[in-house]
């Protein structure tokens, strides 16, 4: 099973500032994180290589800043991670980006391909779908659910009137959404990102860049209104206790036992945690 994951490098979009004259995100100064919802394609992609065996492989289209996104992917536990990173690449819309993607994963020659639904700079989600018609392969978008078996791939998305549940022979490419896992912590990995250019991977310059890219923004604006975090719910779950994780922001409560007694039973109940007694000692 070789599953690729396409991931990015996003601005924290609580520091976005738009340039008056480009129209452009400012990305010069401003804290880049990795794109939440690939941090859950990466997930997704480790659970079905533990379940399946095989390889997953991390790519990322950017400057050669964009590596450190690749980096955490490395060190969450993927295999490989390549940055395509050339002046070419400079000013790519969606279009060119997909391009650009499908190009290099073309030679890696995967089963499966996972994507974010979205990016948060953009949130257009069509890089995914872009990159599926460039390969000729089936799509699937707003996956919470997601299962490899045999030469198949097994899906639950959402829509408008509630689940479809699919099925698609391999390979496919699916754009998952933030809540059908909690992304594990990054490790350390001794592996580093590959970089390869356009000239790499053959791809065509008329269709990288501006070139590539018949997008041209008139206007943007910012509502002035932003999203202070994220609440992951691991979907695996109960409905139950969902729903108190998403009553408590994500949080799970802490139990606590209340304890009756006199002062002295009291006082022989806190002296007897061994937290406390490591205090007192010290």
């Amino acid at each position: 099973m070789n599953v690729v994951v396409c991931i990015k490098q996003v601005p924290n979009t609580k520091e976005v500032r738009i340039d008056p004259e480009t129209k452009n995100i400012v990305r010069e100064g401003v804290p880049s994180i990795l794109n939440p919802y690939d941090a859950n394609a990466i997930e997704a992609a480790l659970r079905i290589k533990e379940e399946n065996g095989g390889s997953v492989i991390a790519i990322s289209m950017g400057p050669q800043q964009a590596a450190e996104v690749l980096q955490e992917a490395l060190n969450m536990g993927v295999d490989r991670a390549i940055l395509l990173s050339d002046r070419l690449f400079a000013g790519s819309d969606t279009l060119a980006t997909g391009y650009a993607l499908s190009g290099a994963i073309k030679g890696l020659k995967p089963d499966l391909i996972l994507c974010g639904s979205e990016a948060i700079d953009g949130c257009t989600g069509q890089v995914g779908p872009i990159i599926a018609e460039n390969l000729g392969i089936p799509q699937f978008t707003y996956v919470h659910e997601i299962s490899v078996q045999g030469n198949s791939a097994k899906v639950s998305r959402e829509v408008k009137e509630g689940y479809e549940l699919l099925s698609c022979k391999l390979p496919v490419l699916a754009c998952v959404l933030k809540g059908i896992n909690i992304p594990r912590k990054p490790g350390i990995s001794e592996k580093y990102p590959e970089v390869l250019s356009a000239k790499d991977c053959n791809m065509d310059a008329q269709r990288l860049g501006i070139k590539g890219s018949p997008t041209r923004v008139a206007h943007i604006s910012s509502s002035g209104k932003s999203i202070s975090s994220f609440v992951s719910v691991d979907g695996s779950l109960s409905p139950g206790e969902r729903i108190k994780l998403l009553m408590n922001g994500g949080i799970v409560p802490k139990k606590i036992n209340f304890t009756k007694g006199t002062a002295r039973d009291l006082a022989e109940v806190i002296l007897s945690d061994s937290t406390v007694k490591g205090h007192l000692h010290s």
